[in-house]
């Protein structure tokens, strides 16, 4: 990737800083940085030295936020930048990843469309599009996190190969699965039955077949793993205990529960 050379000159009109790119794309400081260091998005420098975002520079940002929130790992966003596509093309490769993606996107999709249309027509996005479209909710963090802890897994790429086939039907089927397991816990935990009762190691039962069948191949080991980060991570917790106090618990419970009775 070739290198641009840094300005020389006090920070040009219409140029933003690092901190105010940050709050506009809703990244960390610190991802700004990285992205420069591996020379993905690479800001001019005042003579001074501080960063500085033209408007080139946040058109390929744009770009590379996109792709990371569709799940694109660094390594291949970089060759996909470095083709030379105009914004048109990055624009339409982008919606149709989006559309392939959960219906909890389509909002996404939609501005996606309306910034091509404004691409096309010669408009510029305004800052409240530039927050539809790149959204408060999504974090760079996890989502690195998430890449480092499971990517070189044969789950994390099984999972990958399958869920980029899915259209909007597929997603509304699985999302109505998933909420009917949980649900089917809820209701037995609140009705007073066993976590270790042939009622929850079948609901278990259901719960392992959904993400085998949708996601990747899980046997009963596995399964129990995913039970205890259920409990070790706060966020998997908060998950399930929103949805009826103890719940988390009484799901790990039924999950060993079931893995125990098919292993035995």
């Amino acid at each position: 990737m070739t290198e641009k050379a840094p300005f020389i000159l006090p920070k040009p009109n219409g140029a933003l800083t690092v901190g105010q790119v940050a709050d506009r794309f809703g990244v960390t400081v610190r991802t700004l940085h990285h992205y420069d260091d591996i020379g993905l998005v690479r800001p001019h420098r005042t003579a001074a030295g501080y960063r500085v975002y033209t408007d080139d520079d946040l058109e390929r940002l744009r770009h590379v936020v996109v792709y990371r929130r569709l799940g694109f790992p660094l390594e291949e966003i970089a060759p996909l930048l470095a083709e030379h596509a105009d914004v048109e093309a990055h624009l339409r490769r982008q919606r149709a990843a989006v559309v392939s993606r959960l219906d909890e996107m389509r909002d996404l999709v939609a501005a996606i469309d309306r910034a091509l249309e404004k691409r096309i027509t010669g408009m510029a996005l305004t800052p409240q599009e530039q927050k539809e479209l790149f959204g408060d909710g999504f974090s760079e963090e996890l989502a690195r996190e998430a890449e480092e802890r499971w990517g070189d897994t044969d789950a994390w790429r099984q999972s990958r190969d399958r869920t980029g086939r899915y259209g909007k039907d597929d997603w509304r089927r699985i999302a109505a699965e998933g909420d009917e397991v949980t649900a089917r816990f809820a209701a037995l935990k609140r009705a007073g039955t066993a976590p270790d009762s042939t009622e929850a190691t079948d609901a278990a039962e259901a719960h392992r077949s959904h993400i085998d069948r949708w996601f990747y191949e899980l046997g009963y080991p596995m399964h129990r793993g995913l039970a205890d980060m259920y409990l070790a991570d706060p966020r998997f917790t908060k998950t399930y205990d929103d949805r009826e106090p103890g719940l988390a618990q009484y799901v790990h419970d039924a999950i060993h529960a079931n893995a125990d009775r098919h292993e035995r």
